[in-house]
């Protein structure tokens, strides 16, 4: 078998067998295929697609290029969850307590970020003395006993997906729906969840920017789950504003706690809600949607959603009293408020540009070596359809470097758009896809 014919063979629209598949993945991972080659394949994909039970044995061999997390002796149904990722995304750090105190086991994988914003285990690490650096024996007695823990993606997961993502990075082959979806979805079949909650976003501030394309991906990746035997849902939600009010990760972290108290934004509070349900579903601890959202509405009501944090936290070496006192958080010496130049009612606000502005402040990495500062990132006063006088806050920054401020405060100021009249909302969940 060559590369060469496998590229030759898609390149002409037609349809892989699973032995090419797994020869490609197999040898271009052990560095006998050089990425010359396979850049001519993602390229021949990129154009040509692949259908479904392709999709699936690309997939199920990237999942298969390095270590399989085999979570068996976690008792009851695991349940994992994956965004597509935003600004001010905070889901995991409500989720994962919330769903444990009604009774689904939670065994999260999650990983740094590089953008906007740190990914959960940078904003974890705001809590004092947290560690995500657990071994699997203490990762699995977490579950079993708390219901609960959040660890650190390990080194070898999918290393097929780290070199494809790499080579696709610089060869304008990432906008591809069967390498996006095999990417993510090969990363959450090896890190050993029996079934999996989507959360696809979509709108300026997403991955997908198209709500066309947010739903291609949703139902790509749905159906990978069902040819792989891992029960999937997704759901596609909005992404045209950032979520909540919090973007920075110690901000963030604060934020989550203020929603486990039942004091969280609007839009964050309903998209936990909305993924929670889902994950109970999956989990098989509730019969039906409504049975699963008064279960996560009652763990909040009644305190148990929070104590679950605590619980989490504590068990993972962090200082739990920070969720009683969000003030231990590191805090940034700094602080501005950003005035409206003028009056009218906010139309829209490109999240995108929030999230750059946070992480010029440092909330986020540029590059994989830059270090973020957990303290800094900014908190919006005013969403889309609010009112605002001139000269009336739209939102704060916090920052300890005072040379980035300015910079800062400029884009998110361009990342607002004013008008005269009321602007019709766009929905949170666009769709949920089974």
């Amino acid at each position: 078998m060559r590369a060469y014919d496998i590229i030759h063979k898609k390149r002409d629209g037609k349809k892989l067998t699973d032995q090419e598949i797994e020869f490609l993945i197999k040898e271009y991972t052990k560095g006998e295929i050089p990425d010359y080659q396979m850049s001519a394949w993602t390229m021949a994909v990129f154009f040509q697609g692949m259908d479904k039970e392709e999709i699936a044995k690309l997939t199920e061999a990237m999942a298969k290029s390095g270590d399989n997390i085999d979570l068996s002796s976690i008792k009851g149904i695991k349940v994992d969850k994956h965004s597509t990722g935003g600004v001010g995304d905070t889901t995991t750090l409500v989720l994962a307590p919330l769903v444990a105190a009604c009774g689904a086991p939670v065994a999260k994988m999650s990983g740094r970020g590089l953008g906007h914003t740190g990914g959960t285990i940078d904003k974890l690490e705001s809590i004092a003395g947290f560690s995500t650096a657990l071994s699997m024996d203490k990762f699995i007695d977490s579950v079993n006993n708390n219901k609960v823990a959040i660890a650190g993606q390990t080194g070898n997961l999918a290393p097929a997906d780290k070199k494809l993502y790499a080579l696709r990075d610089v060869t304008a082959t990432v906008e591809s729906i069967p390498l996006i979806a095999s990417s993510i979805m090969s990363k959450k079949i090896a890190s050993g969840a029996d079934a999996i909650v989507l959360d696809v976003k979509t709108g300026n501030g997403a991955f997908m920017k198209s709500y066309e394309g947010s739903v291609e991906l949703a139902k790509t990746m749905v159906d990978i789950g069902k040819e792989v035997g891992r029960n999937t849902i997704a759901v596609v939600s909005d992404m045209d504003q950032p979520l909540g009010w919090a973007v920075g990760n110690a901000l963030e972290v604060k934020e989550a706690i203020e929603t486990l108290k039942g004091e969280g934004p609007h839009d964050l509070t309903e998209l936990c809600l909305t993924l929670g349900t889902q994950m109970l579903l999956l989990a098989e601890v509730a019969d039906n949607p409504k049975e699963a959202r008064e279960s996560l509405e009652m763990a909040i009501s009644d305190g148990t959603g929070l104590a679950k944090l605590k619980e989490l936290i504590a068990n993972q070496g962090g200082n739990p009293e920070v969720v009683d006192n969000p003030d231990l958080l590191p805090q940034a010496k700094y602080s501005l408020e950003v005035k409206s130049p003028k009056g009218g009612y906010v139309q829209k606000i490109e999240a995108e540009e929030v999230g750059i502005s946070a992480m010029i402040l440092g909330a986020g990495r540029e590059t994989k070596e830059s270090q973020i500062d957990l303290a800094v990132g900014l908190s919006l006063a005013k969403k889309v359809g609010d009112q605002l006088e001139e000269g009336e806050t739209i939102a704060t920054l916090y920052y300890n470097d005072e040379t980035k401020v300015n910079e800062a405060k400029e884009i998110l100021l361009k990342s607002y758009q004013l008008g005269d009249t009321k602007p019709e909302l766009t929905p949170l969940i666009y769709e949920i896809i089974d």
